[in-house]
């Protein structure tokens, strides 16, 4: 249950200096600096944990499974961009133990199988890259880390089977949905950028561009309704979390958008992209179609994992 006692002064210091190690790394749209005392919300979940003297729990929905675009990805599987994400996860749950004893820990609910089929990626391609993350996970000793995704709920069920209980119980309806795309402005970006994401990916359409981007529309707003249910699963499950958001959010927004890597736009991940190493050692992500323009191709335990510069 949450916290109820107001938290003391020293616990409010250490929840404000876990929240600045955050802010670097926030991954939102908004031109305006952002300030600790602007996200009240992740402030109070904080103060939660500190004042109880838990580890810090924060829930990150994403790394699905990589696009099914060849010139995006390199592969169906986790590579390096993957690893330096998780990485990152990792080091930031570190940096927060240097201030905060009891330190932090992220559940990263991969959430492929909650729209694997409108976004036209094969279940044992989304169970192989679960479960190559947690094998990244172990290999790497990421202790901070762990996976969450649909079989830890609904078992060995098959996956329609899943994605139908979940929307059934957790989806908003259609007409709600779009009722809020045509009022909210964060949820019409929302929208518009799955349904680019979505004309991006489809690459054995044979009709008409305009047929496919109305084909997208009309799956963006599933995606939408999936993402919705998976969240107010997770929710469910780890009801006291900080929820983190692979997608750029608001300052003060419920969700705290948090950028894994350095990429071109605030909507580029790991799952859609390459990595490019720089000569100066930087990393960046990118479509593979790109990278491989710009750099040489490096292998890693045999398969494919990123590009090299110079």
């Amino acid at each position: 249950m949450p916290q109820t006692t107001a938290p003391d002064a020293h616990s409010t210091s250490i929840s404000a200096a876990i929240l600045r190690l955050l802010l670097p790394y926030h991954r939102t749209t908004d031109h305006a600096p952002a300030t600790a005392e602007a996200f009240r919300h992740q402030r109070r979940r904080i103060d939660g944990f500190v004042g109880e003297g838990e580890p810090v729990v924060f829930t990150l929905p994403g790394f699905p499974c990589k696009s099914p675009n060849p010139a995006k990805v390199l592969g169906h599987l986790p590579d390096q961009g993957e690893r330096l994400s998780l990485t990152f996860l990792q080091s930031l749950c570190m940096d927060i133990e240097q201030i905060y004893a009891p330190g932090a820990r992220v559940v990263i609910c991969s959430d492929g199988h909650v729209f694997g089929d409108l976004i036209g990626v094969p279940d044992d391609h989304i169970d192989a890259y679960s479960d190559e993350l947690r094998a990244v996970i172990r290999a790497l000793d990421l202790h901070h880390l762990s996976v969450f995704d649909l079989r830890d709920v609904l078992g060995d069920l098959p996956h329609d089977t899943q994605r139908a209980r979940v929307h059934d119980q957790y989806a908003p309806t259609l007409e709600a949905l779009r009722a809020e795309v045509r009022a909210d402005a964060h949820t019409l970006a929302l929208y518009r950028g799955i349904t680019r994401f979505l004309v991006d990916d489809t690459t054995d359409f044979t009709g008409s561009r305009s047929a496919l981007q109305r084909e997208c529309r009309r799956r963006a707003y599933g995606v939408i309704q999936r993402s919705r249910a998976w969240g107010d699963l997770i929710a469910e499950h780890h009801p006291r979390a900080i929820r983190l958001s692979i997608h750029p959010q608001p300052i003060g927004a419920a969700k705290f958008g948090i950028r894994l890597l350095d990429a071109p736009d605030a909507w580029t991940t790991p799952w859609h992209s390459a990595a490019l190493r720089d000569s100066d050692g930087s990393w960046t992500l990118m479509p593979r179609a790109r990278a491989e323009r710009l750099g040489r191709l490096v292998h890693r335990n045999g398969r494919p994992s990123h590009f090299e510069r110079g």
